[in-house]
């Protein structure tokens, strides 16, 4: 395989997985335990060793391009993507380990995947240092 095919063939790959990436996003915003931010986040390096033009579109969303920037510039995860994150994750996720017909070891994984997702999220800074 010549080196400019070898090059187009992982281009085509990294577009291809931002694609399938931002499409988990989004199905990540209806279902608690996908989350959004991590695929977005995929999206946007699969996207910027694959095409620029899809790189700047997304960058340049006005819900996903500054928390993307924010990420990427300064691994900071903005407090209101924080609250919301945690708004919308804690009361689905104990409505299912509460109230749903789901075995033991799936109501403890979703907790656990939940409580670590959040204090992921939480650990991170929640503003830009300034020097």
């Amino acid at each position: 395989m010549t080196k400019s095919l070898a090059k187009k063939t992982k281009r085509s790959v990294y577009f291809v997985m931002g694609w399938i990436f931002l499409g988990l996003g989004l199905v990540g915003v209806f279902l608690p335990l996908l989350p959004t931010t991590p695929f977005l986040l995929l999206t946007a390096f699969c996207f910027a060793r694959s095409s620029i033009r899809w790189h700047k579109w997304l960058l340049s969303q006005p819900h996903m391009g500054p928390l993307i920037l924010d990420w990427q510039k300064h691994g900071v995860i903005r407090t209101r993507a924080k609250v919301m994150a945690t708004v919308l994750m804690v009361p689905l996720v104990a409505t299912s380990l509460f109230f749903g017909e789901v075995p033991m070891y799936a109501k403890i994984i979703a907790g656990v995947t939940c409580a670590c997702v959040l204090i992921f999220i939480w650990s991170r800074p929640s503003h830009r240092h300034t020097d």
